[in-house]
């Protein structure tokens, strides 16, 4: 009994040490959420994923953290799955290796390279250039989204216009005939004055 304990408790501090790790992962850093290195094939991912999330999934953990944990876990893999997402995040990677390098005038083959303060330093580089790169895509949403706003209010006023016209069309029509009477009985009228006006004085 001792000792299954002793394993419940391990299993328990393993999970919290996973959901702890998890949450304190830089969350633009899809590879640093499931503790990947980049490059690694689908498969790696999949298999990864797929031990991590049974780990802690809430439905096996006390710890009131783990939903928000396998929310982000989640994310994470699908956006290792999505192509075009990794391809840009492993772009964001050899960026801030190339920047790395440059700034210390260092080249490819220097064997600082192989040090564990330079891949601590390109991890710090990569938070830097994965943030700059989301301010970037905020602020070309938002200018796509003033655009399309810009763009809305146009045709917002152009259909009222054309509704306005459409009314004033209708409102036209539908005093055609009240119009036309009231034409028929000016001409009426006119035509007695003329008939009074030629007839001869005394």
């Amino acid at each position: 009994d001792a000792l299954e304990a002793l394993e419940s408790e391990e299993k328990e501090y393993l999970k919290d040490a996973e959901i702890d790790r998890i949450l304190k992962a830089f969350r633009l850093d899809a590879y640093a959420v499931l503790d990947l290195q980049p490059g690694v094939p689908e498969s790696d991912i999949k298999k990864c994923y797929r031990v991590k999330s049974l780990l802690i999934h809430p439905d096996r953990t006390k710890n009131p953290l783990a939903p928000d944990a396998f929310d982000r876990l989640k994310k994470a893999e699908t956006e290792l799955m999505d192509e075009k997402h990794r391809e840009r995040l492993d772009e964001a990677i050899a960026d801030a290796r190339m920047l790395l390098i440059r700034d210390n005038k260092w080249t490819v083959d220097s064997p600082e390279l192989k040090t564990e303060k330079f891949a601590k330093d390109w991890r710090e580089k990569t938070k830097m250039v994965l943030i700059d790169n989301e301010h970037r895509r905020r602020r070309q949403v938002k200018a796509q989204m003033q655009e399309e706003g810009r763009e809305q209010k146009k045709a917002d006023e152009e259909l009222d216009a054309r509704k306005r016209k459409r009314e004033h069309e209708q409102d036209w029509e539908a005093t055609r005939e009240q119009r036309i009477g009231s034409w028929r009985e000016f001409q009426k009228g006119g035509e007695k004055k003329k008939k009074k006006k030629a007839k001869p004085i005394g």
